[in-house]
């Protein structure tokens, strides 16, 4: 049942993402960093797609994928149809792993420690959901501020 919730909440707000990015009025403000924001939306949508493919794709469902972390903040004027259809690509890796994740691998021990050790499966994905929220709202806040 959690699988089915968490999938719901990773397609909502990656169907969002992409809502948000396909809204920018000028394709190079999703680029803009401006006074103390330190991060363009684009840099956090690549953020947001690599780290969901890297701690979902990759470790829970061995999809291949390899992180390239400096790269998702180095990066810039990507267009915004890559961007889309990189979010469009998360989703259906999602779709597919999490679909797979058993009961128990949600009770279990994630399998790599990033915060603590002991932390579940079931628990890491949700702060992976919170974590896709989070941005999704600094993304939202960069658009109405810097897209004029």
């Amino acid at each position: 049942m959690l699988q089915e919730i968490l999938i719901k909440l990773f397609k909502r707000d990656l169907d969002k993402l992409k809502t948000e990015i396909a809204a920018y009025n000028t394709e190079s403000n999703i680029w803009i960093v401006a006074d103390r924001i330190a991060n363009s939306a684009g840099n956090l949508c690549l953020h947001l797609v690599g780290n969901l493919n890297h701690f979902i794709g990759t470790v829970l469902g061995n999809t291949g994928y390899v992180r390239q972390r400096d790269l998702e903040f180095s990066l810039k004027d990507i267009p915004k149809a890559e961007l889309i259809q990189k979010i469009e690509d998360t989703i259906a890796m999602i779709d597919q792993v999490i679909d797979k994740v058993t009961d128990e691998q949600l009770r279990s021990e994630y399998p790599i420690t990033v915060f603590a050790k002991g932390d579940t499966t079931a628990y890491f994905l949700s702060h992976l959901a919170t974590h896709l929220s989070y941005h999704l709202g600094q993304v939202n806040y960069h658009r109405r501020l810097l897209d004029k």
